[in-house]
């Protein structure tokens, strides 16, 4: 029993393996002896890993990147080199995200490894923190900003992960938190942590605060930036005035609003033309004779 036994794998292992006809979707690979079982073999078109008798194990396609697996049960895959995955890598500031390492397979996958056996590590960026076990917190930033996260270990090396932490809390970065005015604005305008972009200040001069010129889109920091209005009479309507205003955005709603006592609050015109959208507008009071009025601009942004 044991010599037949013996006789038989020899005889298996002598027959060399024949592949039958495959095609699919996207190619097809004509039948030939590749090898005897067990095997690699290599052709023009494709290489095999053959399995004892008939069945061929794994071809891989030369000419695209298609990996067709078969008479195996498991997965067969090559491991390659390590690599630093994110549950998200675009956390929300103060968010937070998980950083894990991974084995890379040849078959485009990863296989997750404890993160027992790795040192987490902040690289750059606005990053809070990162624990033990690969939980990142982000930080406050005033716009979307790169971070890096790395892991390290005796085998893998440090390997590191890009972060993009987003904007998502507009008015709580620095000293220019909670002041409703955007903190990219302020930092575009004034740099970081600056007393003089406070809303109820007016660097440049010009008279017009920097909580108005962020709201009507302006320079704080250019005097020649501002806001115009002015009234003017309409030739041959004495009870016609015309308010000349700019600049006009795209983005931004102006609604002009009058009143004839200073001390309450104006109301928008219900009588007007207008004309000219950009970059500067005309809105005409067509009854304005006979009483005397004061005008002002509402300006809203989104």
């Amino acid at each position: 029993m044991i010599t037949s036994r013996l006789l038989l794998v020899s005889a298996l292992c002598a027959a060399a393996a024949q592949a039958a006809p495959r095609t699919s979707e996207h190619y097809a690979i004509v039948a030939e002896t590749i090898d005897f079982g067990g095997r690699r073999a290599t052709s023009t078109h494709y290489s095999a890993d053959g399995s004892v008798g008939p069945i061929v194990g794994v071809s891989s396609e030369v000419a695209a990147p298609v990996v067709a697996k078969h008479g195996y049960v498991g997965q067969l895959y090559d491991l390659l080199g390590y690599a630093l995955w994110a549950t998200d890598d675009t956390p929300d500031e103060l968010g937070t995200t998980t950083v894990f390492p991974v084995r890379l397979a040849d078959d485009g996958t990863g296989l997750a490894l404890p993160a027992a056996g790795f040192s987490f590590s902040l690289v750059s960026g606005p990053l809070a923190g990162v624990s033990t076990d690969g939980l990142v917190t982000a930080g406050e930033v005033y716009a979307e900003t790169p971070a890096t996260v790395a892991a390290s270990s005796a085998e893998s090396g440090v390997i590191t992960r890009l972060l993009q932490v987003q904007d998502t809390l507009p008015d709580n970065f620095g000293s220019y938190a909670g002041d409703a005015l955007a903190d990219a604005w302020q930092v575009q305008h004034f740099g970081t942590n600056n007393p003089l972009a406070a809303p109820g200040l007016d660097p440049d001069g010009d008279g017009q605060k920097n909580l108005f010129e962020f709201t009507a889109g302006l320079v704080p920091t250019d005097a020649a930036s501002a806001f115009r209005l002015r009234i003017e009479s309409v030739p041959g309507q004495p009870a016609h005035k015309r308010l000349v205003f700019s600049p006009v955005l795209a983005d931004r709603s102006y609604v002009v609003k009058a009143r004839t006592n200073v001390a309450v609050s104006g109301e928008e015109l219900s009588n007007q033309s207008t004309d000219g959208l950009l970059p500067e507008r005309r809105v005409t009071d067509l009854s304005a004779g006979g009483t005397r009025k004061f005008y002002e601009v509402e300006i809203r942004r989104p």
